[in-house]
């Protein structure tokens, strides 16, 4: 049946006008984290393969899973969960097995990584990890001289109105921490008791008087603190990174409660219609260059360790790439929360008080 057409749709596409001829060049669409998606390196996967990229970002993990289950999953062919979630779009059949002949920089990613069961279901590999790293504290280094020790300065009096934290759950992880009920198990951060989150919301009420804003964007905190409305904050690498290139004299540190972190991975929707091209993004992604390129933007450590090939001494230690396993050890990376709903009830009742 279909052969009988054959023929006289080749006359017809033949009497077109040449300019319709024109094949449309593919895009790919990506939902991923601020820095991700930089023209700095992003331009030559688009010169290579002779298509366009479109980014959009988001400000937390449970906003990517809204766009997905809210419909949106078949609008974008790459994102870049974290580890608090990335298990769960694997389960839900929101992202598409990989085929890793088609990424052969996977076997040079870091095994510590890799060997993680985030993105393994069924015997199958639905993520690349990417880029990992802390949430760490970070401060306007001319107000505070000296590295802060403890999680607990941010509910310091003397800087009422002068604190962000981030409207995430990393802000209940990390009052949790500062309460020790990572101790003796860090997992337990992300199966806190009803007992333990009243306690975190009863800590994370205490902080409101101190929070000139929670910010959603890494460039809303660099604002923030560039403009000196606030001296301390719970951010990222790569707001870290940011300030430096503009010359603020800002500090980063892992006070001594240690941190939470989180392990980005590269997944394809399931919905994708380009997943060929998409697969080729991701090899394009963890090569060792391009991960170089993308420590450049965000400061972040990336997943391939044979980037450091390309870095300076100064560079290798400060993404920690000289002592992996010591670093690694104040970092509490995320993990699937199975309460997670009821975190965000609580996180949701400290934002609406007064």
């Amino acid at each position: 049946m279909i052969r009988r057409f054959a023929l006289p749709l080749l006359f017809a596409i033949a009497a077109l006008p040449l300019g319709s001829c024109g094949k449309k060049t593919p895009t790919l669409n990506l939902l991923v984290w601020e820095g991700y998606a930089d023209p700095s390196f992003v331009h030559a996967f688009e010169e290579q393969y002779h298509c366009k990229v479109s980014a959009s970002y988001m400000g937390s993990s449970d906003e990517l899973v809204a766009k997905l289950r809210g419909g949106s999953a078949g609008n974008y062919d790459v994102i870049s969960p974290s580890s608090d979630v990335a298990t769960m779009i694997a389960s839900a059949g929101l992202a598409a097995p990989l085929d890793l002949s088609k990424i052969p920089s996977y076997t040079r990613l870091s095994p510590q990584l890799t060997s993680l069961p985030l993105v393994r279901m069924n015997s199958q590999v639905y993520g690349v990890p990417f880029m990992w790293g802390p949430n760490p504290l970070i401060y306007d280094a001319t107000t505070l001289r000296h590295a802060p020790e403890s999680w607990n300065v941010l509910w310091d009096p003397k800087y009422r109105g002068k604190i962000s934290v981030w409207d995430d759950l990393s802000t209940v992880y990390m009052a949790a921490q500062i309460l020790g009920y990572d101790k003796p198990d860090p997992a337990q951060l992300y199966n806190l008791s009803d007992e333990q989150l009243e306690a975190v919301k009863k800590k994370l009420l205490e902080l409101k008087p101190n929070i000139r804003k929670m910010w959603a964007t890494g460039g809303e905190l660099t604002n923030l603190f560039q403009n000196h409305e606030v001296v301390a904050a719970m951010g990222w690498p790569l707001m870290t990174n940011q300030l430096r290139k503009i010359n603020f004299p800002v500090g980063e540190t892992i006070p001594k409660e240690n941190t939470t972190g989180w392990i980005d991975h590269l997944m394809i929707t399931a919905g994708s219609e380009q997943k060929e091209l998409a697969h080729k993004f991701l090899e394009y992604m963890v090569d060792a260059r391009t991960q170089k390129k993308v420590t450049d933007v965000t400061g972040y450590t990336p997943a391939n360790p044979t980037a450091a090939q390309f870095m300076s001494a100064d560079e290798i230690k400060s993404l920690h790439l000289d002592d992996v396993d010591n670093y690694q050890k104040r970092i509490y990376f995320w993990q699937n929360v199975p309460r997670r709903a009821k975190y965000n009830e609580i996180w949701n009742e400290v934002k609406a008080a007064q």
